[in-house]
């Protein structure tokens, strides 16, 4: 049994308007999500023990608007990151948050478990060099690294075993000059997949639905999402029966494209799989990693 934790950043439940790409465009994963409601702030909660769908907070009881480095420390932790800030903070960590990604992360418990756990995203050689160059990491690669887990490079995109921030390959390949292959979303699906077989939790980042967002561009976060659409679509049909999918996000973004920040909408949670059940409880993206916990 493996779990597989999808992020999707800057994805909330909107409402039924224009600027809403989820409104606007029928994608058969989202639908399958919310059995083929609407991925709107209307749909109504499925809660059957294999499989859940709601909205859940990601405001955290805290004033303003959410942002990515208090709201993922909380996903990835089930701390509440911004009550220790006292405020919202991102995109990057806080550094009195810090602490709780290298010592209290979601990684880092279940390797205390005994649990086998990897990263998916990998990175090219410009990310490495400037990371260490500013000590400036992601939400992510911090939790990653203080578990002592290896970020993957290109030799692991080369060998499929790791998988771009764009799914495709495309960008590594076409903007950034690196000589890997273009691939189609259900391929990387695949590379998920395989994963399974070897590690009980897998981690997969998808952060360019809120960079869609911010850019209030219709046809890049049609195309961003389209192509995410297509990996989950690809991992909900061939997904192992003993294996869960669980997804969810830090913060509204994407699904208003009418403004250019983040936005006060529930963030979607959906679980397809034997520990779906878990999740029928889940209020808050504060409660997401204590459920990968128990399920584990």
């Amino acid at each position: 049994m493996a779990i597989i934790f999808l992020f999707i950043d800057g994805v909330g439940l909107g409402g039924e308007i224009e600027a809403n790409p989820f409104y606007k465009n029928r994608y058969p994963a989202f639908r399958r999500m919310t059995r083929d409601q609407p991925f709107s702030h209307k749909a109504e909660p499925v809660a059957d023990s294999e499989h859940v769908f709601t909205g859940i907070d990601a405001r955290l009881d805290t004033e303003g608007l959410p942002q990515s480095g208090t709201g993922q420390t909380t996903l990835f932790t089930g701390e509440n990151a911004a009550k220790k800030v006292g405020r919202h903070f991102g995109p990057f960590p806080h550094s009195k948050i810090k602490p709780l990604l290298r010592g209290k992360s979601l990684f880092r418990k279940a390797e205390q478990m005994g649990k086998s756990v990897v990263f998916m995203n990998a990175y090219p050689d410009v990310f490495f060099e400037r990371a260490e160059r500013k000590n400036r990491w992601s939400c992510t690669t911090l939790m990653t690294k203080s578990a002592g887990i290896p970020l993957h490079t290109k030799e692991d995109v080369v060998q499929g075993r790791a998988l771009t921030a764009e799914l495709t390959q495309e960008t590594w390949r076409e903007v950034l000059g690196i000589d890997v292959p273009e691939i189609k979303p259900e391929e990387a699906s695949h590379r998920v997949i395989n994963m399974t077989r070897e590690k009980d939790l897998i981690l997969y980042e998808y952060y360019l639905t809120d960079k869609a967002g911010h850019e209030q561009d219709h046809d890049k976060a049609e195309t961003v999402i389209g192509r995410f659409d297509a990996f989950l679509d690809a991992l909900i049909e061939n997904k192992r029966q003993e294996d869960t999918i669980i997804l969810s996000s830090d913060h509204g973004n994407v699904e208003d494209l009418s403004v250019k920040t983040h936005t006060l909408n529930n963030v979607p949670l959906y679980a397809l799989g034997p520990g779906a059940g878990r999740f029928r409880e889940v209020e808050s993206i504060q409660d997401v990693t204590p459920a990968i916990l128990d399920i584990l």
